[in-house]
């Protein structure tokens, strides 16, 4: 959301930018409490998410929060927009005229209605997430799911293909989003309020481009609003001239910097970068078996542990695995990740496959192993795999002879040898999309001349 807003200023958008009060104070405390002050014509707002105080270190739950702002934030948003429009002595700043808002925030759809304003909304994972979920109901008819009461008999078909949804191949009944066979009822839920209000909005944004999802994209054009693919947005931010505002990030996270001394350190194309995102958790048994499948592999490796990793318990690694990889291994807090990746010195990428990730791994060329959580994580990591050619995937009951096995064939192996032509190759597509004349560069002015500017 920060690098659209920052992306619209740069277009000469006068930005006000909301979050909800935990997150601003969560980022005043990772960037410093003075790190959002001093912007030209870019203001930070907030509005409160209607959940009681919680431990400003972390996370909220992501259900009750979507459950709960979109019940609670119509009104506060509504004051807020009013307040912006009020005339003021002390400043010309124009009136709001469009809304860009996460898909989730449904409820800005209903305050860009009632201002008489656009009400664009941004999907931030792949269409192919939107596109199972605009076809929810179908495979439901096909009687696929629910699958609570499957799971452990014979009625389980993990593999069974997928033929149901336009735009998607190959794909298996596991490789749909995990609230489609999990049981996660109430986040599946929300993911179906979410696309059902996005076909109200005056545009959908998607953080994509279109060489990498043509098929999907062609296949959801006549179902939805009109749709914009402006991805990778990292790479659009380059064109942002290289002020105070372009290096301004969003980490919830306070950044550790000391990572990229270590990766200076280290030989070309040497390092594993390790980091399973900012909700992926995981039992201490897990945690053990990467990291002994990442010191039995013998190559550097940098590893990004949060504290909340492990479920319920602190993360802590045994003395012996410390000892082992001390040479060659370092244990990071949260990092810059866009930056990690970019370093010459990191080779390959063991993640949860999110879709920031899974962008951030596409834009510097670095393949994966992907080994999914929940939610969109598992379709990423089937399209990394199978349509991109980038990634390979450890299994969930994960063991440290398989993490050492993929990660030898990630960094030694003929198979890794032609993952990392294909990353580099999307690399350059990427890159070519987001050039002047390219998909998303041209996309990026259209959504602004379409759909943002109000037409007198």
């Amino acid at each position: 959301m920060l690098k659209i807003a920052k992306l619209l200023h740069f277009k000469g958008f006068h930005i006000t930018f909301v979050n909800t009060e935990f997150n601003h104070q969560r980022l005043l405390k990772s960037r410093g409490p003075d790190s959002l002050q001093g912007f030209l014509d870019f203001r930070f707002e907030t509005i409160p998410d209607g959940l009681p105080p919680s431990d400003i270190d972390t996370s909220q739950d992501i259900v009750s929060l979507v459950h709960s702002i979109n019940r609670n934030g119509l009104v506060p948003l509504r004051n807020l927009l009013t307040k912006l429009n009020e005339p003021s002595s002390t400043s010309d700043d124009p009136k709001v005229s469009c809304i860009v808002a996460d898909c989730y925030m449904s409820f800005t759809s209903k305050a860009a209605e009632e201002f008489g304003i656009p009400g664009v909304l941004f999907w931030t994972m792949s269409p192919c997430i939107m596109m199972s979920y605009v076809h929810s109901q179908l495979i439901v008819e096909n009687g696929l799911i629910p699958l609570t009461d499957k799971r452990n008999s014979t009625k389980w078909y993990p593999d069974m293909p997928i033929n149901l949804i336009p735009g998607m191949r190959d794909i298996r009944l596991k490789d749909l989003p995990s609230f489609f066979w999990d049981g996660n009822y109430a986040s599946h839920n929300i993911c179906i309020r979410a696309v059902q209000e996005a076909l109200k909005a005056s545009a959908i944004i998607i953080h994509t481009f279109d060489a990498l999802e043509h098929e999907v994209l062609n296949a959801m054009k006549s179902l939805l609003p009109p749709v914009y693919t402006i991805g990778p947005l990292q790479l659009l931010e380059q064109y942002i001239p290289n002020t105070q505002l372009r290096s301004l990030r969003s980490n919830l996270l306070k950044e550790d910097q000391d990572c990229l001394q270590w990766l200076d350190s280290r030989q070309p194309d040497s390092v594993v970068y390790v980091n399973f995102g900012s909700h992926t958790v995981m039992t201490s048994q897990q945690l053990i078996e990467f990291a002994w499948g990442l010191a039995n592999c013998k190559h550097p490796f940098l590893w990004v542990i949060r504290p909340d990793l492990v479920i319920g318990e602190a993360a802590i690694l045994p003395l012996e695995f410390t000892e082992e990889t001390a040479d060659r291994g370092m244990i990071s807090g949260w990092c810059p990740q866009e930056l990690v990746l970019c370093h010459s010195s990191v080779a390959g990428f063991l993640t949860h496959s999110g879709w920031n990730s899974t962008m951030d791994a596409i834009c510097s060329g670095v393949p994966v192993i992907g080994w999914p959580f929940f939610a969109d994580q598992t379709t990423n990591c089937r399209y990394a795999c199978v349509h991109w050619g980038i990634g390979m995937e450890i299994d969930k009951n994960v063991k440290r002879d398989e993490v050492e096995g993929l990660v030898r064939e990630l960094m030694e192996g003929d198979k890794g040898k032609r993952m990392k032509k294909k990353a580099m190759e999307w690399k350059k597509s990427a890159e070519e999309s987001t050039k002047p004349g390219g998909s998303s560069y041209v996309n990026l002015d259209k959504v602004i001349k379409e759909v943002l500017v109000i037409k007198k």
